[in-house]
């Protein structure tokens, strides 16, 4: 630990990687984009699986919206990494159920600044930084946290930042449940009419979300029953035996009997590897 109490202890830190320096490729990137997404939603029970939702909204929408493809994959990895700042914000003001104070939202304003500061510092990594940490700005001027005017905020930025409304609203958070997709499209076009959303990047996510709709039954994997899937994403959202009990209209032993099979099937032994299957195999969805 000698000398990393020192500035800038950035070049201290990379200096004590033993062995030589690890290069990523371009799909060994993603990996570690996607993982430092999931680490990020699993701080709170309301947020899982929303960064890799986001993403892949976003890059569709932007495929839509015509960007070159070189775009489309900034703007999934912005995505990806956009709430990266929230791990420097306290679980007890994202999980708040009731309004948060004057205060606490001077907090939660600073993530994209913190996400910005994560970012910015490789070279590499600069154009996702400005994409990423720009995803609660508005065309008026009344976004956070550096209150961009329209001019500063590109295609790219904007699509960010419907895609994310869109996901945040149509899941469930501490103080509301989900919206319903036609409420949440219904809000984004409100905002539209506001001034604070364009109408050209809105309808590309609004479309790309229709388009991701599943349609008729899922296949579940690993050979889950429809109930143990309602039953993990349940487990994942953080409830306990008794409230998923509730929920479903069982008994708590029944409950902890597809808890088990649950954990056999996925050869798990924990519910935050159970929560980390669900979140990669898109099970999430439709959760109130």
């Amino acid at each position: 630990m000698a000398g990393l109490e020192n500035e800038p202890s950035w070049e201290s830190v990379l200096a004590l990687e033993p062995g030589e320096p690890i290069v990523l490729g371009e799909a060994e990137f993603d990996g570690a984009c996607i993982a430092m997404a999931d680490f990020v939603d699993i701080k709170s029970p309301y947020t899982l699986g929303h960064s890799r939702g986001v993403a892949e909204l976003a890059a569709g929408a932007a495929q839509r919206f015509g960007l070159p493809v070189t775009d489309v994959v900034t703007i999934r990895r912005a995505g990806w990494l956009h709430d990266l700042g929230r791990t420097g914000v306290s679980t007890a003001i994202w999980d708040k159920p009731g309004p948060l104070s004057d205060r606490e939202w001077e907090k939660v304003r600073l993530h994209t600044y913190y996400t910005e500061c994560i970012l910015k510092r490789p070279h590499s990594l600069a154009q996702i930084a400005a994409i990423a940490a720009s995803h609660h700005e508005r065309l008026d001027g009344s976004g956070y946290h550096r209150r961009l005017p329209a001019a500063m905020l590109g295609p790219a930025v904007r699509l960010l930042a419907d895609a994310n409304i869109y996901r945040a609203l149509t899941e469930p958070r501490a103080y509301r449940p989900a919206h319903s997709p036609e409420a949440a499209a219904s809000i984004l076009k409100g905002e539209t009419e506001a001034g604070r959303l364009q109408a050209d990047a809105v309808n590309c996510v609004l479309e790309e979300a229709s388009h991701h709709v599943a349609k008729g039954g899922r296949v579940t994997p690993a050979g889950l029953t429809e109930r143990e899937v309602e039953v993990l994403r349940l487990l994942a959202r953080g409830h306990t035996n008794k409230a998923i009990a509730s929920q479903l209209t069982v008994s708590a032993k029944t409950v902890d009997n597809h808890i088990q099979h649950i954990y056999e099937k996925l050869q798990v032994s924990t519910r935050a590897a159970a929560t980390l299957f669900a979140i990669e195999q898109n099970l999430l969805t439709d959760v109130g």
